[in-house]
């Protein structure tokens, strides 16, 4: 919705918006308004305070959300669809990954385990996921849990399906991130996991983050769009990974 993105594009330049400021620049009435920032609190983009709104996330989240929505949300809802009746699913911290949860609608009976705060705010308002959070240090750049309470957490645990992401992908390299924190969290993920799917705009192919994080040997498939080139493809599926674009 555009209102939406231009309203948490300013939240993020400004760091607090009025009510009324938010009415003169959209042309809408203060009504349709305060109905809009009611709507990204419950999805827990910001916080209302009187006569206004201020960001509940990091900057650094804010700007990751804002960047290829409609991309990130195919994604998530081709993700979704792999999700049973029943399952027991591991979420690791990130934009696109934290999509996924609201298109579990409809889903009975899902455990899912997560050490993203951005998660849990979806995944609370559905009342057929069971959610168990891991615990540890609160990173607020990424919206996540991490460190040894964290790691510790997850080791006790068995899911059928590890659903991460990554700040970039190659074929040398596998999966790469900049945080080593969140590096350890995902390998941690994918030992207790029977398969571990990537969840990846094209955007992320051939670039390279500061850590290692897998070889894309352990990654069982790839979901992105599109926008990754036949090129690109033919090499994934060369090296047998399973690439499914949406």
């Amino acid at each position: 919705m555009e209102r939406e993105r231009i309203i948490l594009t300013q939240l993020s330049e400004r760091g607090s918006l009025s009510v009324s400021l938010l009415s003169r620049e959209l042309g809408v009435s203060e009504v349709t308004v305060r109905s809009d920032l009611k709507e990204l609190e419950e999805r827990g983009y910001l916080i209302r305070s009187r006569g206004g709104a201020y960001p509940a996330l990091h900057q650094n989240i804010i700007e990751r959300q804002q960047q290829n929505i409609e991309v990130k949300n195919r994604i998530a809802r081709a993700a979704a669809l792999l999700v049973r009746d029943g399952d027991r699913i591991m979420i690791e911290a990130g934009t696109t990954t934290a999509l996924l949860v609201r298109y579990l609608v409809g889903k009975r009976d899902v455990q899912v385990v997560t050490n993203s705060t951005l998660v849990f705010s979806y995944a609370r308002i559905n009342p057929a996921l069971q959610i168990t959070l891991t615990g540890g240090e609160f990173r607020r750049e990424t919206e996540s849990m991490v460190g040894p309470l964290a790691l510790r957490t997850l080791s006790g645990l068995n899911v059928r399906i590890a659903f991460v992401g990554t700040d970039g992908y190659t074929l040398e390299k596998g999966l790469t991130t900049q945080l080593v924190e969140g590096a350890e969290i995902v390998k941690a993920m994918s030992a207790c996991a029977e398969e571990t799917l990537l969840l990846a705009d094209s955007s992320k192919w051939g670039k390279t983050g500061f850590v290692n994080v897998l070889p894309l040997a352990r990654v069982s498939g790839i979901i992105t769009d599109t926008g990754l080139g036949e090129c690109a493809v033919r090499e994934l599926e060369a090296a047998s990974i399973r690439c499914t674009q949406v």
